[in-house]
């Protein structure tokens, strides 16, 4: 399943991850993001989204690996891809009727967002 993960880019950006070419995705504490963080699977499709003034999805990456042994705080290992041809802005995601009942839209706080696999394509498509 993909997913669409947030993050503040003056904290951690794509660019970031991209130098680093590996992370730990941590710092979640919404229960709900982390229940999504703990049933990611290696291989699954990831798409970083930066909040704040950006407020866009501006990259690809993929789960490497998901320790889930402590339940409240998975260690969810994420590896870099591209950066999107296209950055999708908040604006175009909620215009586009296929998000219409994502909690990407409707839970704005939510920091861990699981996508179908049209909003994974719509968003990193050209």
């Amino acid at each position: 399943m993909p997913y669409l993960l947030k993050s503040e880019p003056d904290a951690y950006s794509f660019g970031d991850l991209q130098r680093d070419h590996e992370t730990v995705w941590d710092g979640v504490t919404n229960p709900v993001a982390v229940r999504h963080l703990r049933e990611m699977k290696p291989g699954d499709k990831l798409v970083i989204y930066h909040t704040g003034d950006e407020r866009q999805a501006v990259g690809a990456a993929s789960v490497v690996s998901v320790d889930s042994s402590d339940p409240k705080t998975p260690r969810v290992v994420i590896k870099a891809g591209k950066p999107l041809t296209r950055p999708r802005t908040l604006a175009d995601i909620k215009a586009h009727k296929i998000f219409a009942d994502s909690p990407l839209v409707k839970q704005g706080r939510l920091s861990v967002v699981p996508l179908t696999a049209e909003q994974h394509d719509w968003l990193t498509k050209s």
